[in-house]
């Protein structure tokens, strides 16, 4: 027998938001219990990345929690509010400076990854990457030969080099931009 979700009626509902302006922290708990699954595939379907959606969710909550004043029953459902709430901030997070660093940075992280799970006959010297980094800054170049050439990743090289991760994110970021301009110019 297939048993199909019982949905909230809209007296459900609003038992639930007077719940929540009373901070009853259970009632947040039931919020994430009925609605956190249908949420996160919302916010997964903009920042098409389980982990982010996952993080965004969880602010989402934290922000539904603290802004439930600001919902009129008038003006929609809650399910909907909820919906545009998280949405929001979801597109928020996806404009701000920060994730558009990290989502630049990815790419090292997973070409990294690539690069040890490929097979041994690949060697970026192959290509000329190694003199290509020669155009690059000293502290740029020994990034680059530690994520390219050593197998480190971000992490290893940040303890190696004692800088933070934030430090080697940048230089790598930076460095592919050089790279990319130099490579246009050759």
């Amino acid at each position: 027998m297939n048993a199909t979700p019982v949905l909230p009626t809209a007296a459900d509902e609003a038992a639930l938001v007077q719940r929540l302006l009373a901070r009853d922290e259970q009632a947040l708990r039931l919020v994430q219990e009925r609605y956190a699954r249908s949420l996160q595939l919302a916010i997964q379907r903009l920042v098409r990345d389980e982990v982010l959606a996952q993080d965004v969710l969880q602010e989402g909550l934290l922000k539904i929690w603290l802004s439930i004043a600001s919902y009129d029953p008038e003006r929609g459902r809650f399910f909907t509010w909820m919906v545009r709430v998280c949405c929001n901030h979801a597109i928020d997070v996806l404009r701000s400076p920060r994730q558009r660093f990290h989502q630049g940075n990815k790419s090292l992280e997973v070409s990294a990854a690539q690069q040890a799970s490929s097979p041994a006959s690949f060697n970026p010297e192959h290509i000329g990457v190694r003199e290509l980094t020669l155009e690059l800054k000293p502290k740029q170049r020994e990034v680059v030969e530690l994520l390219c050439f050593g197998g480190c990743t971000q992490v290893e090289a940040a303890e190696q080099l004692g800088v933070p991760l934030a430090t080697v994110k940048t230089r790598a970021r930076a460095a592919l931009v050089a790279l990319a301009r130099v490579a246009r110019v050759i």
